[in-house]
């Protein structure tokens, strides 16, 4: 499973004109499942998300985590995370999860945020979404569930 976790001011995501998700001061993550995920990669994953210590403390250091300051969390499913374009210009998808399996573990992720804070808002699976988000910082970390990054 990987994830780009953004720390925002304001993130929304837009489907057909109808706003699905948005979220205030938070992290936007945006998740992609691989063919090899299992739920303990989605409780691995929401830990690590949870818990990355990207927000600044008063003495400005980035020393906080979401659950410190009460942060927003908006999960957008992105499975073009797997995209394999080491052969070619064409990115290769074999590594991403079916969309049934990659939908269920997506879901996992989610409910399992959903027990550890309160606003935990999301994408629409399978959609076209339109992600706007202001990037504050900016800080973006990338994290994978196989440790590869």
């Amino acid at each position: 499973m990987r994830a780009v976790v953004q720390r925002v001011s304001h993130a929304k995501v837009t489907v057909a004109g109808e706003i699905t998700g948005e979220i205030g001061n938070g992290l936007l993550v945006l998740l992609g499942v691989s063919v090899r995920d299992t739920e303990k990669d989605a409780e691995y994953l929401v830990d690590k998300v949870l818990n990355l210590r990207i927000f600044e403390d008063a003495e400005e250091k980035m020393n906080l985590s979401l659950l410190d300051i009460n942060g927003e969390l908006l999960v957008v499913s992105q499975f073009t995370l797997y995209g394999d374009v080491t052969r070619g210009r064409r990115p290769s998808f074999i590594e991403a999860a079916p969309p049934e399996r990659a939908n269920h573990l997506y879901e996992a992720f989610v409910s399992e945020a959903g027990k550890k804070i309160e606003s935990v808002r999301t994408g629409r699976f399978q959609a076209m979404m339109d992600v706007e988000l202001v990037n504050d910082g900016p800080v973006t970390i990338l994290l994978d569930s196989e440790k590869k990054f």
